[in-house]
């Protein structure tokens, strides 16, 4: 975490590789940060965006004592969102649903450093303060039945959730009751959701347990199990193919066209899987964006790059569709990105695929064979 009154000295990637002189891919080959003695990481061993201390890789590359950091906790330590769901008792996932519905977290949230590339991180205070609202029989637990107060909107699901964790057999008129929420649409849908995402964090764990029994094992009544293990597989499906995404966007930055970046894909129009990938100023577009049925293409706006999601794949002045298949390797897609003679209007149906792929590998063969004429 970065101590209180640290965030001045916080050190990216980037910083470290302007510090030593040399490029950021350098940095990422090299990993001089995993020399013997090298000052830990202030983020959490499972952030994907490391950063340090710059005191003490100053003092570590000049041959002098490392500084020590304060050890005890402050209201003002900001913590990254693996660090404030460990704080709450709860996933990575779980929070990342936490953090978008309650506008107290919303509000909190600080990047580091400043601007769209910043990683997110919380100040303590803000996210105790927040478990201190959650419902409960404690004080600061939440409203209790039949008090009449209402629920924020933005905090209905977090709070949902933690009345689904503490009892599984919830019943939809026990959460209406309780926040002061519709049964229908509004605790029927964010139950399902979530205990498919229970269901989906039990399937990840032992890709070997079958569905039902994941839902029996969480407690959950099986009237909801149809419902929640549909959603379930949904959630794996995002999280299956978030690897390939990741990957595809550190690709992307390491060759300096893309800011690092998380990447978690979503369904914008409620059935497709789609994500985006800001690309750095200067680049051919704003941003990139993969759709689970059209591939890699370019987005024309930054701050809204996969736009009004329809089932037509979008078209015009701008986008343009990038390599072969849906999952294209990262490097075919870095070069197509920077050759604006390659890649279609329009996405490639299967079939185009296969057969743009067969032409680029017969092309390739020939190539190798006047090569081979030539001689050395």
């Amino acid at each position: 975490m970065i101590r209180a009154g640290r965030l001045q000295y916080v050190q990216t990637m980037s910083a470290l590789a302007d510090f030593l002189g040399k490029k950021l891919v350098t940095i990422r080959n090299q990993k001089p940060y995993a020399a013997p003695g090298h000052p830990a990481p202030i983020s959490s061993p499972t952030a994907r965006a490391q950063l340090w201390d710059a005191q003490q890789t100053k003092a570590f590359y000049a041959g002098e004592p490392i500084p020590e950091l304060p050890r005890a906790d402050d209201d003002e330590d900001l913590l990254d969102r693996h660090e404030a769901a460990q704080l709450l008792g709860v996933t990575a996932q779980t929070w990342n649903g936490y953090k978008r519905e309650a506008q107290d977290l919303v509000d909190g949230m600080v990047l580091v450093p400043e601007g769209p590339d910043g990683t997110e991180h919380w100040p303590r205070h803000v996210i105790l303060a927040y478990r201190n609202k959650r419902p409960g029989r404690g004080a600061g637990g939440g409203r209790r039945k039949g008090s009449g107060d209402m629920v924020p909107r933005d905090q209905i699901l977090p709070r949902i959730a933690e009345l689904l964790d503490a009892d599984p057999t919830i019943t939809l008129e026990t959460v209406a009751d309780t926040l002061g929420v519709a049964k229908f649409p509004t605790a029927q849908s964010a139950l399902a959701a979530l205990r498919g995402r229970r269901i989906a964090d039990l399937l990840q764990a032992d890709p070997g347990l079958d569905p039902k029994a994941a839902a029996v094992q969480l407690g959950y009544p099986t009237v909801t199990h149809r419902g929640a293990i549909v959603l379930a597989e949904r959630e794996l499906d995002a999280r299956t193919v978030q690897p390939y995404l990741q990957h595809t966007a550190d690709v992307l930055a390491a060759a300096g066209v893309a800011p690092p970046a998380q990447v978690e894909p979503g369904r914008p129009d409620g059935t497709h899987l789609a994500a985006a990938v800001p690309l750095a100023t200067g680049q051919a577009a704003p941003a990139l964006v993969w759709d689970e049925r059209f591939g890699w293409r370019t987005a024309t706006s930054r701050r809204h790059p996969i736009g009004k999601s329809t089932e037509w794949a979008p078209e015009g002045e701008g986008i343009r569709y990038l390599g072969h298949g849906l999952r294209p390797e990262p490097e075919e897609l870095l070069a197509a990105l920077r050759d604006p003679r390659k890649g279609t209007e329009r996405p490639r149906t299967a079939d185009e695929h296969r057969s743009a792929g067969s032409a680029e590998r017969a092309g390739a063969g020939r190539q190798a064979d006047l090569d081979g004429l030539r001689g050395p």
